[in-house]
């Protein structure tokens, strides 16, 4: 182990003790469920008989593209189990929603254990698992390590390395590669990713694609599409999909600035963390013509309701089956961007400001394509959400060019829909003879 590597594990234990304190206040704003908490320290083993996969999905995004993987993965091996780990209780609350019932009986979850050297110890002994993958950019050295020791084959799969991972990670070389070099497969979603993780020591790096790009549409529950389409009749509907804060009052002020030539608009916010709904209601009630309301307190958008908060989780293909365009959240702010192909599946033609780096190839395709628009900066003096309001209004008063969009998106997001049997095979692979 290099002296890089030491120190992270000593520098673990060292804070282990004080972690309790970290843990309590998770519990308190609803981030760890209460009497799980045991399984961040590596607790909770319940390992079935037969052959187990391991598959670990940071959040929500990492968790719906690797499920596609999985049933195929089940499809080929009937008497496959999997445990299935995320890093947030969100990404944990989607796999529930998400899983068949038939698919869910092969299933267990835990939470990943935080990477202390004894409690990664804990969950590979617990559980034995006879393969694993890790989805996108998950890499925690003492855990990797503890697994490379123990011969576990391990695949990278949609690896992520964004530019600024890159340099961190160029300033500890030999940790890299230790953390990279255990992986007998290594799949980046992208060349550019593929070309990072190869110069940090990824072993034949590959890319096959990405595995957002090969999801299935987002679901949505019929009942309830049926009655909000009857609520909301002919009513032009803006959507802003998984926005971060700074993005809320730029989406509101865009819409403040589409009334005179849209009276009946309807803009509704879906934020990011469901947990933001009250703060970003609040926001918008301070600057918007007409009335707020909430879905999780039982609003509804009807006639007096000028902006939604939709602040629910896994409902995000109920609002893209009903707008007439979209704006992708995390990207009017540098975060880097959400996914667009979820709108592109769904018919709903999409835009995107101008920090789409955590989708740069799927967001570049798009562009040549002629099925998404970037919205620009604001111009000085323009006034927060300007652009953002022309753009909209576009898409809204000229079906032809809101039609071209969704055909030429509708081609992208196809693109890649044998991607997760592929993946899948590679996985299967990993596992020793039955």
């Amino acid at each position: 182990m290099s002296l890089a590597g030491r120190a992270w594990a000593v520098g673990a234990r060292m804070i282990a003790p004080f972690l309790a304190l970290h843990f309590r206040r998770r519990l308190r704003i609803g981030k760890e469920i209460p009497g799980r908490v045991e399984e961040r320290r590596g607790g909770g083993a319940a390992r079935p008989a037969g052959r187990l996969f391991w598959l670990h999905a940071a959040s929500v995004g990492e968790t719906v593209s690797a499920l596609p993987v999985l049933e195929a993965m089940a499809a080929r091996d009937a008497g496959l189990r999997f445990l299935v780990t995320t890093g947030t209780v969100t990404g944990a609350e989607m796999l529930g929603r998400r899983l068949a019932p038939a698919m869910a009986a092969r299933v267990e979850h835990r939470f990943m254990p935080l990477d202390v050297p004894g409690w990664v110890a804990r969950f590979l002994d617990g559980w034995r698992p006879d393969a694993a993958a890790f989805v996108e950019s998950e890499l925690w050295p003492n855990l990797l390590a503890a697994a490379r020791r123990r011969g576990l084959p391990m695949a990278l799969v949609n690896g992520r390395m964004s530019g600024r991972s890159f340099a961190r990670w160029r300033r500890a070389p030999a940790l890299a590669g230790e953390a990279l070099g255990g992986f007998r497969l290594v799949l980046a979603r992208s060349e550019g990713d593929r070309a990072r993780l190869a110069a940090l020591g990824a072993p034949g790096a590959l890319c096959w694609g990405d595995l957002k790009a090969a999801a299935a549409p987002l679901p949505a529950d019929a009942a309830a599409l049926a009655r909000l389409r009857a609520l909301l009749g002919a009513r032009p509907v803006f959507l802003a999909a998984s926005t971060h804060p700074g993005e809320e009052a730029q989406v509101v002020a865009a819409h403040q600035a589409l009334l005179p030539r849209f009276p009946d608009l309807l803009t509704v916010l879906v934020p990011r963390h469901p947990e933001r709904g009250e703060s970003v209601a609040a926001q918008a009630g301070a600057l918007v013509t007409g009335a707020v309301a909430r879905r999780t307190g039982g609003g509804a958008p009807g006639p007096g309701v000028s902006v939604y908060v939709a602040d629910t989780l896994g409902e995000l293909g109920l609002f893209y089956r009903v707008a007439r365009v979209a704006l992708i959240g995390g990207s009017l702010v540098p975060h880097g961007g959400q996914n667009p192909l979820e709108a592109a599946r769904l018919g709903c033609p999409i835009l995107f400001g101008p920090h789409t780096q955590n989708f740069e190839e799927s967001v570049d395709r798009l562009l040549a394509a002629g099925g998404a628009i970037r919205v620009a900066l604001a111009a000085p003096g323009g006034g927060p959400g300007g652009a953002l309001a022309e753009e909209v209004a576009g898409v809204l008063s000229d079906g032809a060019r809101a039609q071209a969009m969704i055909t030429a998106a509708s081609g992208i997001a196809d693109a890649h829909a044998g991607l997760p049997g592929r993946v899948a095979e590679a996985l299967v692979d990993l596992l020793p003879p039955a």
